[in-house]
């Protein structure tokens, strides 16, 4: 699936302070995913209308410091009651003996605080660009969202 952005925004961050280190064109999409790896104290962010499709406002994507793998961080605007539907569908959809995910609800903000691995999603590679990542977990909230709001 291509991911076709506008309006978008991406900024280089500093995980420990937040501060914006540069920000970036779109062309920065490109870049090989392992630029996260190769700066750990870094994180991308990109907020693009676009992800209202998925319930989304940005995406935020680093290394874990703990688990040393590529993670999507993001906000779902989504219902506490739909507990049981996320957790089910992050463990039939994660691949992997030792996968890992971490999602919780923010009632003060009304949306899940979502962490998803990249490395226990179908068809991802660290070979691949910043872009081939952010269309991957897309792809995969796209799947979530859709889901859900069948049952």
């Amino acid at each position: 699936m291509n991911l076709h952005l506008s309006e978008v925004i991406i900024e280089r961050c500093d995980k420990e302070t937040e501060d914006v280190l540069s920000s970036e064109q779109l062309e920065f999409l490109s870049t090989p995913l392992q630029h996260v790896k190769k700066h750990p104290n870094e994180f991308i962010y990109i907020e693009s209308p676009t992800f209202d499709q998925i319930k989304v406002d940005a995406i935020s994507i680093e290394l874990d410091d703990v688990f040393q793998t590529y993670t999507a961080l993001l906000g779902l605007r989504m219902q506490k009651k739909y507990t049981a539907a996320i957790k089910n569908y992050f463990n039939e959809n994660l691949i992997g003996e030792n996968k890992y995910f971490s999602a919780s609800f923010s009632g003060d903000e009304g949306i899940w605080d979502l962490n998803i691995p990249l490395d226990y999603i179908q068809g991802f590679s660290e070979e691949m660009t910043i872009g081939d990542a952010l269309s991957l977990t897309y792809e995969f909230v796209t799947t979530l969202v859709k889901d859900i709001e069948q049952q």
